[in-house]
């Protein structure tokens, strides 16, 4: 479950600190018909801003009202929506940085004496992490631990655990 927005990552031009914050403001720019909007982002280094293009040169008429007022309102779950678009994150040449900006709810503890466990695990929001840090922080195990049961064979699920993930699995431990 998302906690906060993530970090943008993104080089700096004033202090080539790799990393912006944002805290969901929108600058709006009509020019006649054609809006602008843009995401603004502070760098964590220097505190120097950044825009990130939402829309430009977009004919206000085909711009959804209800959008039109969530920018203008500067709505952080809109931000949020927004650093999640792929075509928002290739055509701004930015990376997100989950990190500690998410929790796990894990509905209580998960050591039973059964043989077999079968864990199902659900997103909130499309952040991609590391299967193996969420099963471990989940069942109070170390990371190494979480690997070489998955090794073992102890550990096996339909999807593959090692690398990062942002949709819904199931997993089965077995002791």
């Amino acid at each position: 479950m998302p906690t906060s927005l993530p970090l943008v990552l993104r080089r700096c031009h004033a202090c080539a600190s790799p990393r912006f914050r944002t805290d969901g403001r929108f600058r709006v720019n009509a020019h006649h018909k054609l809006v602008d909007v843009w995401l603004l982002v502070l760098c964590t280094g220097c505190g120097d801003t950044a825009k990130l293009t939402i829309l430009e040169r977009t004919n206000v008429r085909s711009v959804r009202p209800a959008l039109l007022d969530r920018l203008h309102g500067n709505d952080p779950a809109l931000a949020a929506e927004l650093l999640r678009d792929p075509l928002v994150r290739r055509r701004n040449r930015i990376a997100l940085d989950w990190d500690d900006a998410w929790r796990l709810d894990t509905g209580g503890p998960v050591r039973p004496d059964d043989e077999a466990i079968d864990v199902s695990v659900r997103f909130a929001a499309r952040i991609p992490v590391r299967p193996v840090r969420l099963i471990a922080e989940g069942c109070g195990l170390p990371r190494a631990e979480v690997e070489r049961l998955i090794a073992q064979g102890a550990l096996v699920s339909a999807v593959r655990l090692t690398g990062k993930l942002s949709g819904d699995f199931t997993f089965t431990l077995k002791r």
